[in-house]
C-alpha cells in the first residue's frame, strides 16, 4: 500500500514534461552532476544532506557564481552517490535525491524516499521574462514570497517581487516592502529562487499544481531544502543563508519613537516624562527632524539642525548616561536641495544615467538622487556618515525608504540596473552597515531598523518592521500573520508600528491591544503620526496605567525573551512560530494566524476586535496548558471560547514549563540579574528542562568568545515529592554571579509538607485559590535544589 502511494504521489508531480529539451551528455565530477541539453547546460549539485543546488546556463550564456543570499560552502566531504541506467541519472545524499529523466527531459526532487517536486518545462523564455516552473501535489499548503497580508496559505496567488511601501495598508497587503523569492511548503519543503532581479512568484494561481518563478534577468539558479519538522527546516534555511547576529539586550526594552522628534528639547522632555511616570525606557528614536525643519526639501542633509538640536553630542551623551539610547533615520535619498548634493555629485556616489550623469527624479519629499550603495565609492561616503554619529555617540541607525521607495528602472548602479538590483538595495544598505562596525566598532553589536531586505539581510542584523501600517483593528489584525510569515522565511525580528501608524485614528482599547500584543513581539517599539501620541508616557492618566503594566511585563520577560534571541542566532527558530509548527498536519492550523507561539512556552491570542468579549483558543495537543495570569488548567487538544480581559489578551503556558523573570527596573542597564522571579507551572509525572542563556548584552558573538553563562532549569516529580533543581554553567572568560531565585511553583493542588532548599528547611507560602506555592533560595557554588514534600 505504502508503495501504491509513493507511485501516484510520484505521478501526480510529474505529470507535465518539456518536450522540446533534449539530453546531449552528462559528466559526474566532484558531486556535481553537469547535463548538456539542447538550449544550455544544467549544473546540480547537493549542498548538504538537506539542500540541493540547481543552476540552468542557456546557451549564450556564461555561468555566474555570485549570489547575493546564500553563504553556505559547498561540502566537499559529502557523502553523495551516483547512478545512472539508460534512461536516467541520479543524484543522491542519505537524505536529499535528484532524479534527472533523460528523454523525455525532466529533473525530480525527493527527500527520503518521498517524492517533494519536480520540473514541469523547468526554464523557459516567456515574452520579455524567463520562467522556471515545477509540479506540486495538489493537497499542499504554500508560504513565503516576503512580508505580505494575504492570508497564511499563499497558495493561488501571483505575488509580484518588487519591494515597494504600502501606506495605511490594513487586512490586505499584496506587495509591501520584503519581496523575498522564496517558497515553503506544508510537504516540509522550501525552494528558494537564487536571483535578486525583480519578477513574480506563482503559487498555482491557475490552479493546475504548478510553481513558477519568473524574471527579467539575472541567474537560473535555485535552492530546494527538506526537512524532517518545521524547525530543522527553519534551520537548514538560515545554515544556507546566515544566522541573524543577537541584537544587543537594550533593544528588547520599550523604544520611545514618533513622526517625529522636533528638537532637543522635546527628546529631552519625553525621556523625563518616562522617568517621572516611573514607566522603562530604552531607546528614543528620532524621525527625520533631526536633520530639518521640514518633512519636504532637507532630505539627505544627514547633518544635525543646530537651530533645533544645538548640543547633540551632550543630548546623546546624557541619555547615555541614563541608560537610554539614541537611534536616528537615515535615507539613502539625496536632494538636490540638500546641503550634501554637491559633495555627492563631485565625489560620485550617486546612481547615474546611461550618459554617466546623476540620476535625479521627483518623490514627495522633492527632486532627488540616491546613493550607489554597491559602488566602493558610494559605500565608503554613506559609512562616513554613520561613522560620525556613532562617535557622537548614537546606539542604532534607522534605514527608511530602503525599497527603495522610488526608483526609476532608467537608473544605473555599480550592481546594475534599478530593476537588477531593486530588491537587494536594502539589504546591501544593511550590508555597509554591518560591515563598518565589524571594522571601526568591533566591540559595539549594532542596531540596524530597516524597511525593506532581501532572502538572508537577517545575517547583517537587520531588524525589520511592517511599514506604514493603518492605526486601526484592521490594521492590527494583519501583524500576526506578516511576523510569521517573515519569521518562516529567516527575518525573526519582523514587527510592527505598535499602535498603528498612519492616520488619526484615536481608539485607547486598539492601542492598549496592541501593545499587549507587542509584549509577546520581537520589538516593543509604538510609532506613529504625531496626530495622536504614540508613547506610553503621552497617554492620559487611564490608559497609562494600563499600557504601563505591558511595558512593565515586558521587561520582566526579559531573560526569557534574551533566551529566545539567542536560539534564533543559533538554530534559526523564529521568535514566534505558527501552531502548525509542532502540528504539521493540522489542516486547521495550517492556515490560520489567530494564535502563535512565543517560543515554545507560551500560547499567545492577540485580541484583534473592538469590545471582543471572548476569544476562541485552540491548545495544542502536545500538552496542557495554563492560563499565564490566572494559572488556570487548560486541556491538550481542545478548543474553548476563553473570556477576555482588558488588561492583558489570552495568553497560556505549557505545562512544565519554567519562565525566568527578572524585576522591573527603569531600563535593562539598571536590571538587577542577579535576581530571577522563576515561574514553573507543575505537570505531575514529567520531567522537563529549560535552559536560560545571558551575556553582557553588548559585545558580539559573546558565545563564541566564551562571554557568556547559561543558566539550567530541571524538573522531576514522584507521588510524595517535586524536585527542581538550577544549576549555572559558566563560560571560561565570563564572570558570573550568585542568584537568588525566587519560585512561584503553579498547579499545586495541596500544601506541601515542607521544602528544602539545598537539604535546608525554607519558609513558604501556599495559596489554596491559585494553588500556588511561593519560596526563595541562594545559589550555593553552581548550584541550587529545591525539593517540595507533600
Amino acid at each position: 500500500m505504502k508503495k501504491l502511494l509513493f507511485l501516484l504521489l510520484l505521478s501526480s508531480i510529474s505529470l507535465a514534461q518539456n518536450a522540446n529539451r533534449k539530453y546531449i551528455s552528462h559528466e559526474f565530477n566532484n558531486g556535481e552532476l553537469k547535463i548538456s541539453v539542447s538550449d544550455g547546460d544544467y549544473r546540480i549539485k547537493l549542498k548538504n544532506d538537506k539542500i540541493a543546488e540547481t543552476t540552468f546556463i542557456p546557451k549564450g550564456e556564461t555561468y555566474n557564481p555570485t549570489s547575493h543570499a546564500v553563504v553556505l560552502l559547498d561540502n566537499n566531504y559529502l557523502e553523495s552517490n551516483t547512478n545512472q541506467d539508460n534512461n536516467s541519472l541520479q543524484l543522491s545524499s542519505k537524505g536529499i535525491t535528484i532524479d534527472v529523466v533523460l528523454s523525455p527531459f525532466q529533473i525530480k526532487y525527493s527527500y527520503k524516499n518521498k517524492p517533494i517536486l519536480s520540473e514541469k518545462n523547468g526554464y523557459f523564455k516567456k515574452d520579455l521574462s524567463e520562467v522556471i516552473d515545477f509540479t506540486i501535489s495538489s493537497d499542499e499548503y504554500l508560504y513565503g514570497g516576503g512580508a505580505r497580508a494575504l492570508g497564511m496559505n499563499r497558495r493561488g496567488h501571483r505575488l509580484q517581487l518588487y519591494n515597494r511601501a504600502h501606506y495605511g495598508y490594513e487586512t490586505k497587503a499584496e506587495l509591501m516592502n520584503f519581496c523575498i523569492p522564496l517558497v515553503l511548503s506544508s510537504n516540509l519543503y522550501a525552494v528558494h529562487f537564487d536571483n535578486a532581479a525583480i519578477g513574480y512568484l506563482d503559487l498555482d494561481s491557475k490552479k493546475d499544481n504548478s510553481l513558477s518563478y519568473e524574471t527579467i534577468s539575472g541567474r537560473k539558479t535555485y535552492q530546494v531544502i527538506a526537512s524532517d519538522s518545521w524547525d530543522e527546516l527553519m534551520k537548514n534555511y538560515t545554515d544556507l543563508t546566515g544566522k541573524q547576529p543577537l541584537p544587543p539586550r537594550w533593544v528588547f526594552g520599550n523604544l520611545s519613537s514618533r513622526f517625529g522628534y522636533r528638537s532637543q528639547e522635546q527628546v529631552e522632555k519625553t525621556i523625563k516624562r518616562f522617568e517621572d511616570d516611573n514607566i522603562p525606557v530604552d531607546g528614543i528614536i528620532l524621525d527625520l527632524y533631526w536633520f530639518g525643519k521640514t518633512v519636504q526639501g532637507t532630505m539627505g542633509n544627514l547633518e544635525w539642525d543646530k537651530d533645533n538640536f544645538p548640543n547633540p553630542e551632550k543630548m546623546i551623551a546624557d541619555l547615555n548616561a541614563k541608560g537610554v539610547k539614541t537611534v536616528l533615520i537615515t535615507e539613502p535619498f539625496i536632494l538636490t536641495t540638500s546641503s550634501k548634493w554637491n559633495e555627492t555629485v563631485e565625489k560620485k556616489v550617486l546612481a547615474t544615467n546611461a550618459d554617466g550623469s546623476p540620476a535625479t527624479w521627483d518623490f514627495y519629499f522633492g527632486n532627488t538622487g540616491i546613493v550607489d550603495v554597491f559602488k566602493p565609492e558610494g559605500k565608503e561616503w554613506f559609512w562616513n556618515v554613520y561613522k560620525r554619529l556613532i562617535n557622537q555617540g548614537v546606539g542604532g541607525l534607522w534605514g527608511d525608504l530602503g525599497e527603495p521607495e522610488v526608483f526609476p528602472s532608467s537608473a544605473i548602479t555599480a550592481g546594475g540596473k534599478a530593476d537588477e538590483i531593486h530588491n537587494i538595495y536594502g539589504h546591501n544598505w544593511a550590508k555597509l552597515i554591518a560591515d563598518g562596525y565589524k571594522k571601526d566598532f568591533p566591540n559595539q553589536r549594532p542596531f540596524i531598523l530597516m524597511r525593506s531586505g532581501y532572502s538572508g539581510s537577517q545575517r547583517f542584523g537587520m531588524i525589520p518592521w511592517s511599514g506604514d501600517v493603518s492605526r486601526s483593528w484592521g490594521g492590527l489584525q494583519s501583524q500576526t500573520e506578516i511576523a510569521l510569515q517573515m519569521g518562516m522565511q529567516g527575518m525573526a525580528y519582523m514587527h510592527s508600528d505598535l499602535g498603528g501608524f498612519a492616520g488619526d485614528y484615536f481608539d485607547n482599547e486598539l492601542y492598549l491591544r496592541w501593545l499587549q500584543f507587542g509584549v509577546f513581539s520581537p520589538l516593543f517599539r509604538p510609532h506613529a503620526q504625531e496626530d495622536v501620541a504614540s508613547e506610553v508616557a503621552y497617554k492620559d492618566v487611564d490608559t497609562k496605567a494600563k499600557a504601563k503594566k505591558a511595558v512593565e511585563l515586558r521587561y520582566q520577560l526579559l531573560p526569557y525573551n534574551y533566551n529566545l534571541a539567542y536560539e534564533n542566532t543559533q538554530f534559526g527558530t523564529p521568535l514566534m512560530r505558527p501552531i502548525f509548527f509542532e502540528e504539521p498536519t493540522n489542516t486547521k492550523a495550517l492556515n490560520s494566524a489567530a494564535g502563535y507561539f512565543w517560543g515554545k512556552s507560551f500560547l499567545v491570542y492577540p485580541i484583534t476586535e473592538r469590545g471582543q468579549k471572548e476569544k476562541e483558543v485552540y491548545f495544542p495537543k502536545s500538552s496542557n496548558w495554563f492560563d499565564f495570569y490566572t494559572g488556570k488548567k487548560y486541556s491538550a487538544g481542545t478548543t474553548v471560547k476563553v473570556k477576555t480581559e482588558e488588561l492583558y489578551i489570552p495568553t497560556f503556558v505549557r505545562g512544565g514549563s519554567f519562565i525566568p523573570m527578572y524585576k522591573v527596573a527603569q531600563n535593562t542597564s539598571k536590571i538587577n540579574t542577579e535576581e530571577l522571579d522563576v515561574h514553573y507551572f507543575n505537570e505531575s509525572g514529567i520531567s522537563t528542562e529549560t535552559t536560560m542563556y545571558s551575556d553582557d548584552g553588548s559585545t558580539p558573538f559573546a558565545n563564541n568568545k566564551d562571554l557568556f553563562e547559561t543558566v539550567n532549569f530541571k524538573s522531576g516529580s514522584t507521588q510524595n515529592q517535586l524536585v527542581l533543581s538550577m544549576y549555572v554553567t559558566t563560560a571560561s572568560q565570563y564572570t558570573s554571579s550568585q542568584k537568588k531565585i525566587n519560585y512561584t511553583v503553579h498547579n499545586i493542588n495541596k500544601k506541601p509538607k515542607s521544602i528544602l532548599v539545598n537539604s535546608k528547611p525554607t519558609p513558604f507560602e501556599y495559596d489554596y485559590k491559585t494553588k500556588t506555592v511561593v519560596f526563595s533560595g541562594v545559589q550555593e557554588g553552581n548550584y541550587l535544589a529545591s525539593i517540595i514534600q507533600f
